[in-house]
């Protein structure tokens, strides 16, 4: 029945001759799913779109919380031949405008409650069908779903038509769409299965969010590929994980999860049971990968991927867990480290910009050839943007970014887009925004202030003006007021310099 669609065909492989197997225990709800359920209703979750109009290659774009019924819609959307296109739930009606206006979807879903303040925005940039989809599994898209049949015929896919566009922060403000094909996701999702040995055997605690690639190309994907049972729960709940280890065998998360995770009584005991911790998204403190082994017997798995690329590398499952690294070249991939002013290759123990080549890599922008010119090169590699080194054993280390990328709590914030924002508040004279070590986020967005000659701004005031048009994840957890900005004798903010000088802001 999905013959002919690339990606389809390698999630549902694994589960064939397997319908009655569990595949999601809802947390929220209680319900037990099976593949072949699940299944069912992707199958009708395809229906229902192709009879809103939904053509092979439109984008399907889903602001919904996370839910079965989201998962659903998203291997609906696979089956149906169009483009999925998830968005954090956290944005605001400004930046959901920039999304639909630059992606132009055939569809948009969201939450029930937030359908008043979106649907004049979805008329203003043309979007011809609004749908919801709600935390309790019902709304119109559910109500539909469970008025088709099963049965849907997939919709024939190649390697290289797109399955997915995820957006991702650009240093200009301006957002772009990474487009991901069918290869590049049933590629990745193949080799870390694999590389992770994850079997019908296991069962994952699925706590993270399925807006962004962690959540739904890697825990979700690999689960699919291996025929693996998901714990799913709509959110991070340290106690909920603690409790449910005993009947898993895998937990995958961000550095925030182990943090909190280590101030959970009882952990030791309910971790006995656990094979693999994986975490990634943002960088992993090496006391807290220290701890956590000190404390489970467990040495987490740091993996390094990016929206463009899925996941590059990963630390070994079978093999030295080390701390500050990233492990190693997943098979199939390629990496490169090079000078970033000439583009050649480093010598061997250099640092350099990291660039990665493989059936991973995405397809470039959506509708921007300039940029991905710029950062994907004809040979393949695309150009990370972030500084690494190799030893000489092969373990790989991010050592710093070369673009002014701050990642909170697993996601992605561009200093530049706030930077905008801070500088339209009245009595603002400049800003420049910052990441500065946090332990609970990884890094936590800070903005130094400069303030008009004469004029009294508060931070509380900032937050306070800015806070409806960015999502809260990228807003700063600090504003500091200064007289001015520390500057190079060419006039350039020094970032560096006040990365330094904040960097114990949070202890």
């Amino acid at each position: 029945m999905y013959d002919g669609n690339y990606l389809a065909e390698k999630l549902r492989s694994a589960s064939l001759g397997r319908d009655q197997a569990t595949f999601l225990r809802n947390h929220q709800t209680g319900d037990v799913v099976s593949f072949g359920a699940f299944f069912q209703n992707a199958e009708r979750m395809a229906a229902v779109l192709v009879a809103n109009g939904v053509n092979p290659g439109d984008r399907i774009a889903v602001q919904a919380p996370k839910t079965q019924a989201m998962l659903e819609l998203y291997v609906g959307a696979v089956l149906a031949g169009a483009v999925f296109l998830p968005l954090n739930t956290a944005y605001t009606g400004a930046e959901i405008s920039y999304f639909l206006g630059d992606a132009e979807p055939a569809l948009l879903v969201c939450d029930p409650k937030n359908l008043a303040a979106l649907a004049p925005i979805a008329a203003t940039c043309n979007v011809p069908v609004i749908l919801t989809l709600a935390a309790g599994e019902t709304g119109t898209l559910v109500s539909s779903r469970d008025e088709e049949a099963p049965g849907f015929k997939a919709v024939a896919r190649g390697e290289d038509d797109l399955a997915a566009i995820l957006y991702t922060s650009g240093t200009t403000g301006r957002s772009k769409g990474a487009m991901l094909t069918h290869r590049a996701l049933a590629s990745n999702s193949e080799t870390l299965k694999d590389y992770w040995h994850f079997t019908s055997d296991d069962v994952l605690i699925h706590a993270l969010p399925i807006f962004h690639t962690h959540g739904l190309f890697v825990a979700t994907n690999i689960s699919l590929m291996a025929g693996s049972a998901c714990i799913f729960m709509a959110g991070f709940d340290a106690e909920v994980i603690r409790d449910y280890m005993p009947e898993a065998t895998a937990l995958m998360g961000v550095p925030t999860f182990y943090v909190r995770l280590l101030e959970t009584p009882g952990l030791a005991e309910a971790a006995k049971n656990m094979r693999l911790f994986v975490s990634g998204s943002a960088p992993l403190l090496a006391e807290t990968h220290d701890k956590w082994r000190e404390v489970t017997g467990h040495a987490i798995l740091e993996r390094y991927g990016m929206t463009e690329t899925n996941m590059n590398t990963s630390n070994p499952y079978d093999g030295a867990r080390r701390a500050g690294t990233v492990g190693f070249a997943l098979p199939g991939v390629e990496v490169i480290l090079t000078d970033p002013d000439t583009g050649v290759e480093v010598a061997p123990g250099a640092v350099g910009i990291l660039e990665v080549r493989g059936p991973n890599v995405f397809a470039g922008y959506w509708r921007m050839p300039e940029k991905t010119a710029e950062e994907l090169r004809d040979n393949g590699f695309f150009i990370t943007g972030d500084m690494a080194e190799i030893d000489a054993e092969g373990y790989i280390s991010i050592v710093g970014r070369a673009k002014d990328l701050i990642i909170t709590g697993g996601y992605n914030v561009y200093p530049k887009e706030i930077e905008l924002l801070i500088d339209e508040v009245e009595g603002v004279s400049e800003s420049a925004v910052i990441g500065v070590p946090h332990k609970d986020f990884g890094e936590a967005v800070v903005a130094v202030v400069v303030p008009q000659k004469g004029v009294a701004l508060s931070e509380e005031a900032i937050l306070k003006t800015i806070a409806p048009d960015v999502a809260r994840f990228k807003q700063p957890k600090r504003i500091i007021l200064v007289g001015e900005l520390t500057r190079n004798t060419m006039g350039k903010v020094q970032k560096k310099e006040l990365r330094e000088q904040y960097k114990d802001l949070f202890g």
